[in-house]
């Protein structure tokens, strides 16, 4: 599996890309090519076209929830998509993988609009329709994990703005919150978007869903801005205890989380332009 970033809130010295809070990783395995997650703005696309990605030959669109900082690439990709087709021109139609609920409406702190702002039915002229609360075996060796269940006492504690459901608000505990696993020789690779069902409890999962327990490396954001003690030092005791080769920590991971994980595994820079091959 080779995975480049092409947003996050870093930017890696003498590469220049647009950085902006907010994730999106071009993955190539087993034959696929899949994008994970879209960004906040069209900044993607830029960095994309530097670095020779090709956004018309995607087999798969992975959103891991539906927040703004991860879906309002999603205009200006449907956008390109249409310009192509106006030039008589084709691309390959790609499917969306995701939960169910990425196109629920939600708020937060005043915003009207915090999830994504393009309707299924506008999406699914240009993408074919893959939802799932289940695990979706994207490849012989990549997976979709679904929705994830909440175990740890430790974290996934708060809710983050309202959604609303029949109507009516409801407070929202990103149940739309999933992740990538990748199947590798060494260990299984966590692919996440910010983490909001809980790092330790997507790991969870993955070991489960893949039937290995070994964790190899783990990328993305890790929802711990700011956390309470109770969050963090649970995570780091869970980390210290996984056996864990490394991990790249980022987007929604404070450099005083990334510190403490630092005394119990190898934290490693992330920012547009890394790439990753395993």
């Amino acid at each position: 599996m080779k995975l480049k970033v092409i947003i996050d809130n870093n930017t890696l010295i003498d590469r220049y890309f647009l950085g902006e809070p907010g994730v999106c990783y071009h993955i190539e395995c087993d034959g696929q090519k899949i994008l994970f997650d879209l960004g906040y703005s069209d900044a993607f696309l830029n960095n994309g076209v530097k670095m020779g990605i090709d956004f018309f030959d995607l087999d798969a669109i992975v959103i891991s929830h539906s927040h703004l900082d991860h879906t309002w690439g999603m205009e200006p990709l449907l956008k390109r998509f249409n310009e192509e087709l106006m030039e008589g021109r084709t691309y390959k139609r790609p499917r969306l993988v995701a939960h169910p609920d990425i196109f629920v409406p939600r708020s937060f702190n005043g915003m009207d609009e915090f999830g994504m702002n393009v309707g299924a039915d506008k999406v699914f002229k240009y993408m074919d329709d893959n939802l799932s609360k289940e695990p979706i075996w994207i490849t012989e060796n990549l997976v979709f994990l679904g929705e994830i269940p909440r175990l740890n006492d430790f974290e996934s504690k708060e809710s983050i703005g309202s959604i609303v459901i029949d109507n009516a608000p409801k407070e929202d505990f990103s149940l739309d919150d999933s992740a990538l696993c990748y199947k590798s020789k060494n260990g299984l690779i966590i692919i996440t978007g910010c983490s909001h069902s809980g790092i330790c409890n997507i790991m969870e999962h993955a070991k489960k869903v893949c039937g290995d327990a070994r964790i190899f490396d783990v990328i993305g954001g890790f929802h711990l801005q700011n956390p309470s003690e109770i969050q963090l030092n649970g995570t780091v005791v869970y980390f210290s205890k996984s056996n864990i080769q490394s991990i790249h920590a980022c987007h929604c991971t404070d450099l005083g989380s990334k510190i403490a994980l630092a005394s119990v595994v190898e934290v490693v820079e992330v920012g547009v332009g890394l790439e990753l091959e395993y």
